[in-house]
């Protein structure tokens, strides 16, 4: 009875000494991962500003909150699990699951595009009989839920390029190092856009006479530069989008990438730039096509009107 008791004792140790050395690697792949999505932590990150734009500045925070909560909860409880099931029964359908999120990502840039240019998209001065006409409230609730719609499909993206990370690994790797990156990514991205959208108001208070006048200056430049860091930061949003959403359907369907880099291999930031202009391009071409293929379906299967009597 006790050499049996023993015997456990020490397959128990033996199972720990195991798995202590198999989540020493979990640091290494977390960094590893989160390398691979950084592409879309920047997508992420740029485009989420815009949803606080002309809301009240005192629920920016609470509205960052809001989608961050959410963001996290997608990850961590719907997202990652859900990475672990397909991975285990179905790996073959990620890939494909993974190019119709970058193909939504390349739409999505592609309306983007297409509503700095279209005329239709100028504001007007009175309301037309489309416009509705919502409270505060409403609007910020309709600015979160579309936040939490985008982020869905980039989380989406970033767990399944986590799972494909670590898929070789053992099953307590897997869900230590995508819990991880849920909570790692979650914390930067949202941290940093909190920052953004309240760095007017930190400008303001570095402007008070109280502070050095180097302090004041640097206060005054922060909220002059604002407005103009947002929109440049907007423009990057939506090229990230196109090039995320590119890479991710090129990767699905290994195209060489690697030839857009050939002509310029002695030149990595150049290479790596003229990859990037590629793909974006290719990402608005394509969300072109889905916007036409869309429309196209929306008038086909369109009511005919009723007829008014006379």
């Amino acid at each position: 009875m006790a050499t049996g008791l023993l015997a456990l004792l020490d397959d128990v140790a033996a199972l720990v000494k195991v798995s202590a050395a198999s989540l020493d690697d979990v640091p290494t792949q977390v960094a590893k991962t989160t390398g691979k999505v950084s592409g879309i932590v920047i997508d992420d990150t740029a485009v989420t500003p815009k949803y606080v734009v002309g809301l009240d500045p005192k629920r920016e925070l609470s509205i960052i909150y809001q989608i961050a909560k959410k963001s996290l909860i997608n990850k961590a409880i719907f997202l990652g699990p859900a990475a672990l099931v397909l991975g285990y029964f179905a790996p073959a359908v990620i890939p494909y699951i993974l190019m119709v999120g970058g193909a939504y990502l390349c739409f999505e840039g592609y309306e983007k595009v297409h509503s700095m240019f279209s005329k239709s998209h100028e504001p007007t001065d009175e309301p037309t009989e489309d416009m509705k006409v919502i409270t505060p409230e409403e609007l910020e609730k309709e600015r979160v839920g579309s936040a939490v719609r985008t982020d869905f499909i980039l989380s989406a993206e970033i767990m399944a390029i986590a799972y494909a990370t670590v898929a070789g690994s053992p099953l307590m790797n897997q869900i230590v190092v995508l819990f991880t990156v849920a909570i790692f990514i979650t914390i930067a991205v949202y941290g940093f856009v909190a920052l953004i959208v309240k760095a007017d108001d930190i400008g303001v208070h570095m402007a008070q006479d109280k502070f050095h006048p180097t302090t004041q200056k640097i206060g005054r430049g922060i909220v002059k530069s604002m407005p103009k860091f947002l929109v440049i930061l907007g423009y990057l949003g939506t090229a990230a989008m196109l090039w995320v959403g590119a890479e991710i359907i090129a990767h699905g369907l290994h195209l060489p990438l690697e030839v857009l880099e050939g002509p310029f291999a002695d030149i990595p930031a150049l290479a790596w730039f003229v990859k990037v202009l590629v793909l974006a391009l290719g990402g608005l071409l394509l969300g072109a096509v889905i916007a036409m293929v869309i429309n196209l379906g929306k008038k086909m299967f369109k009511k005919p009107a009723e007829k008014v009597a006379h």
